[in-house]
């Protein structure tokens, strides 16, 4: 590695390039949807329309996210000196070819773009579990395990979609595995935060420690996901969902949130946890109710609440906490997460519209698209001196 690439500051750290782009892919796939969703754009790509914009989010934006949040944690895991330099820009080149390749599919051909796209979750886990293991850190290859199988989900949407036409059942195991991911690390890192905040404040009542109820939610969570990947309108699913939002609602509910309140960087994790027993919920209903609960609507409680909320407020902490500065949230950090929830709301609301008569569900699908894209948007302009430029205050090198 170059001495010029390895002092280079915004490859310094895996978040800090990866924040800034998912942020960005984020924002523009959202917004790119709306036109395309009325007609008015039309991108060359293999993928019908639905796809694209799926893909584009969860295996596109999300996967540089998990990618900035993995390539950090690893580094504090194992105590290794981060992955930067010259090897963090390959990883960030191979992902850009990605997005391109999966936009101009319909001229490179399907199967170039899937191996194109690969490329980049291959080349992540590989260097994820290089990490882990030289570190001596066994504990946490199960996590290196579950990014694997977001890679495999992603080859899985790929081939669905090129032999069907549209990749159903691999969209919900994309989904799948980031709530699994969402569960594992969230249910880490979320009640840790918070004693350390109220012991900070000589606080009495701390969250509870990992237990068998936990572990135990997880796995029913994983069952009811299972099952939705599979068959989805199964009475089995229904209850294995509603079981599952109990016990993920549980287990929040030992975490101490309310405690949280005068803290928006650390309320917003309580909160964006929340959504994920809301989607069981929700999901379960609409199998039981079905015509009144909308199941997609469901599932957006999840793609835009949880992964919309959740993966803003790690980056704004992370991005705070790695980079020097106060981990406190100011005024940008509480429209970021106001304008993600309100959109991540008007997304769920928008098809329960079509009743109200005249163009209420279209407004409100433009309105959740720009909302949400918005949040993104403040993150990465707000964030970018942060990421990307040396601040005034002295990088933090392990």
């Amino acid at each position: 590695m170059s001495r010029s690439l390895r002092d280079t500051y915004w490859l310094t750290g895996g978040f800090r390039p990866f924040f800034f782009l998912g942020a960005l892919s984020m924002a523009l796939s959202v917004l790119a949807w709306i036109p395309i969703l009325s007609g008015h754009l039309d991108l060359p790509s293999a993928f019908a329309p639905r796809d694209w914009h799926i893909h584009t989010m969860l295996f596109g934006g999300v996967s540089a996210i998990i990618a900035g949040f993995a390539l950090t944690a690893v580094a504090n895991w194992t105590g290794r000196p981060p992955v930067a330099g010259g090897e963090l820009l390959a990883l960030v080149l191979v992902w850009l070819a990605g997005r391109i390749a999966v936009t101009l599919s319909a001229l490179t051909g399907a199967w170039a773009a899937m191996a194109v796209d690969l490329a980049f979750p291959i080349a992540l886990v590989a260097v994820f579990a290089r990490e882990v293991v030289a570190g001596g850190n066994l504990r946490n290859l199960r996590i290196v395990a579950i990014v694997a199988l977001y890679g495999f989900a992603n080859a899985a949407f790929h081939t669905e979609a090129a032999l069907t036409g549209l990749a159903d059942h691999a969209a919900r195991a994309g989904i799948a595995v980031v709530l699994l991911l969402v569960m594992l690390i969230g249910g880490r890192i979320i009640p840790a935060f918070t004693r350390n905040w109220l012991m900070q404040r000589r606080a009495l009542a701390l969250p509870a420690g990992f237990s068998r109820l936990d572990g135990g939610a997880i796995l029913i969570s994983a069952a009811a996901l299972a099952m939705w990947i599979a068959v989805p309108g199964h009475l089995a699913t229904a209850l294995l969902m509603l079981a599952a939002g109990l016990a993920n609602g549980l287990r929040l509910s030992r975490w101490c949130g309310l405690a949280t309140r005068s803290d928006p960087l650390l309320l917003v994790l309580h909160l964006g946890f929340a959504t994920v027993p809301l989607g069981f919920v929700l999901e379960g209903l609409s199998i039981l109710l079905p015509g009144v609960l909308e199941p997609s609507a469901a599932a957006h409680v999840w793609t835009a609440g949880t992964f919309g909320m959740m993966t803003l407020a790690v980056m704004t902490r992370a991005s705070r906490g790695h980079s020097g500065h106060p981990l406190a949230a100011g005024r940008l950090e509480v429209a970021i997460y106001a304008l993600v929830a309100l959109g991540a709301a008007a997304r769920v609301l928008a098809p329960y519209a079509t009743g109200w008569g005249g163009n209420w569900m279209v407004h409100l699908f433009a309105c959740a698209a720009l909302l949400w894209a918005l949040a993104y948007l403040l993150f990465a302009a707000g964030y970018a001196r942060m990421l990307l430029w040396r601040p005034g205050l002295p990088v933090r090198r392990p």
